[in-house]
C-alpha cells in the first residue's frame, strides 16, 4: 500500500498514518486539516464523472524544473502530496513558513495544484536528477515536476497511481457515454474526425482574395524557412554557454579552454586577488544570474561593465558555470580511479597517479583545468591579504569540479576525498601540470 490509500477498506488506517506522518515530519505547532482527507479518503461514486479516480496522500521529496516551457532552478522539498478527483496538489512544508505569518502557521498551504488530464508520468533519466527513486511528471499546460522517494516501494505505489489515473483521464474516458456501445462511440468519432476535415475547406472558401493572397505568401514563407543548423550558423540563434558539455562549447568556440572562463579569471586576477573571502564569500544570486543569461546571449560580454562591478558576482558565476556542466570538469568515469589515488598512503605514489590520471583526460578538460589551477594557485598566493589557504580554496571547489555521477551513502566521505584531491593539485601544480 505504500503510505497512500487506494481501498476504503483501509480508510481509518491511513487516516491515523497520515496524521502521525504529519506530526514526525513538521513541526508540532503545525497541524493538518483532516476534513478534506476525510472526503478524499470516501470512495466515489460510479455515477459521478471521476468515479474511478485513483486516491491517495503521502509524503515526498519534489520540486518544480519546467514552468510554462521555461526551465527554472531546481529546489527540492518535502511535501504532503495528496490526490483527489484527477488532481495532484502539492502541499508547502509549513516549516518553510516566514516569520511573522503566524496566520498560517496552523495550516498547509498548497503550493502546487497539477491537473493529470492530458499528463504524462514516467521515471526520471540521470541527466534530470542524480537522486534515485525519482518520477517526471508532464503536464500539458507545459509544467515538469519531480517527485522522490528514498522508500522505493513508496515512490513505486505514487507511479501506479498516477499512471492510473491520467489513463481514466485521457481522452479516450468519456464517463458521459458510458452506456454507449463501442460501435456507436466509433461512429461518433468518425463522425467527428470527419466534421473537423470539413470545416478548414468551409473556412477556405469564405476566404476573400486578400486573406487567399496573404495566406499563399505565408505558406511559401514557411516552405522556404531556414533550418534550425544555418540560423545557428549564420549567429542569429546561441546555443547557451552554462549548462553545456565542455567539448561541445569548447569545439563550437574553436578553443580548449571556454571563453567565458578565461574572461572571469583574468576579471579575477585585474581586481580581486586581494579580496578578502574571494570565491568564500557568495555574490548577489540575482545578479548572478543576469550575468549568466548576458553570458549565453551575447558574445561579446564585458566582466568591466559597471553592473559587473562587485567580483563576488563574477566569481560566482564562474563557480556556477563549472557546477552546471554536465559532466564535471573531472569527468564521472574519472571519480572513483581519483578517490582511490587519494587514499594511497604513500605520498609520492599519490602524486604520480593522480598527475597520470590528470594526463588522461580529454584536452578540453586538461587545458581548462590547468588554467583553472594556475589560477587558484595566484590566489593562495594572496592569502595574507584575502584569507585563501589552499585548504579554503579546495573545501569550495572540491564538490564543484569532482563529484560522482549517482549519489550514494558515501556522499559524506566522498567531500573529503574531493577537498583533499584539489588541495593535492594546488601544492604539486608545477609537477602535475608540466609538459605533458
Amino acid at each position: 500500500m505504500g503510505n497512500g490509500v487506494c481501498d476504503e477498506g483501509v480508510v481509518l488506517q491511513v487516516r491515523n498514518l497520515r496524521h502521525s506522518i504529519a506530526e514526525e515530519t513538521f513541526t508540532p505547532g503545525h497541524r493538518r486539516i483532516t476534513s478534506d482527507v476525510t472526503e478524499a479518503s470516501r470512495k466515489p461514486s460510479l455515477d459521478s464523472p471521476q468515479g474511478h479516480v485513483l486516491e491517495k496522500a503521502g509524503i515526498v521529496n519534489k520540486t518544480k524544473v519546467v514552468d510554462n516551457s521555461k526551465k527554472i532552478r531546481k529546489n527540492w522539498s518535502q511535501s504532503w502530496t495528496v490526490l483527489h478527483g484527477g488532481i495532484l496538489t502539492f502541499y508547502k512544508d509549513p516549516k518553510s513558513t516566514p516569520v511573522g505569518s503566524a496566520s498560517k502557521a496552523s495550516q498547509i498551504v498548497p503550493e502546487y495544484t497539477v491537473e493529470l488530464k492530458g499528463a504524462s508520468i514516467q521515471w526520471a533519466t540521470k541527466d534530470k536528477s542524480s537522486k534515485k527513486h525519482v518520477l517526471e511528471l508532464k503536464t500539458r499546460q507545459g509544467c515538469e515536476y519531480l517527485m522522490q522517494s528514498d522508500a522505493e516501494n513508496i515512490i513505486f505505489d505514487w507511479f501506479k497511481v498516477v499512471q492510473d489515473t491520467i489513463q481514466q483521464l485521457g481522452p479516450q474516458h468519456h464517463p458521459e457515454h458510458r452506456n454507449l456501445s463501442d460501435d456507436e462511440d466509433e461512429a461518433g468519432s468518425d463522425r467527428e474526425d470527419r466534421d473537423k476535415k470539413r470545416l478548414p475547406s468551409r473556412n477556405s472558401s469564405e476566404l476573400d482574395p486578400e486573406q487567399s493572397r496573404v495566406r499563399r505568401k505565408l505558406k511559401r514563407f514557411l516552405q522556404r524557412r531556414p533550418t534550425l543548423q544555418s540560423v545557428k550558423e549564420k549567429g542569429y540563434i546561441r546555443d547557451n554557454v552554462f549548462g553545456c558539455h565542455l567539448d561541445t562549447l569548447c569545439h563550437r568556440e574553436n578553443t580548449t579552454i571556454p571563453k567565458f572562463v578565461e574572461k572571469c579569471i583574468k576579471t579575477v586576477e585585474r581586481r580581486g586577488l586581494d579580496v578578502d573571502g574571494i570565491y568564500r564569500v557568495n555574490g548577489n544570486l540575482a545578479v548572478i544570474q543576469k550575468l549568466r543569461h548576458k553570458a549565453d546571449h551575447e558574445e561579446q560580454l564585458d566582466l568591466e561593465d559597471g553592473q559587473w562591478e562587485e567580483i563576488h558576482v563574477v566569481t560566482g558565476a564562474l563557480k556556477l558555470f563549472f557546477r552546471e556542466l554536465p559532466e564535471p570538469l573531472f569527468p564521472f568515469s574519472s571519480f572513483e580511479k581519483f578517490i582511490c589515488a587519494i587514499q594511497l598512503p604513500d605520498y609520492s605514489l599519490r602524486v604520480s597517479y593522480v598527475k597520470d590520471l590528470v594526463r588522461s583526460l580529454p584536452l578540453p578538460n586538461y587545458d581548462t583545468m590547468e588554467l583553472l589551477f594556475k589560477h587558484l594557485c595566484r590566489v593562495v598566493e594572496h592569502k595574507e591579504s584575502n584569507r585563501m589557504s589552499v585548504q579554503s580554496v579546495a573545501i569550495v571547489f572540491g564538490p564543484t569540479l569532482l563529484r560522482p555521477q549517482a549519489e550514494s551513502a558515501n556522499m559524506t566521505v566522498h567531500m573529503v576525498f574531493q577537498s583533499q584531491i584539489v588541495e593535492l593539485m594546488l601544492n604539486q601544480y608545477k609537477n602535475i601540470f608540466s609538459e605533458r
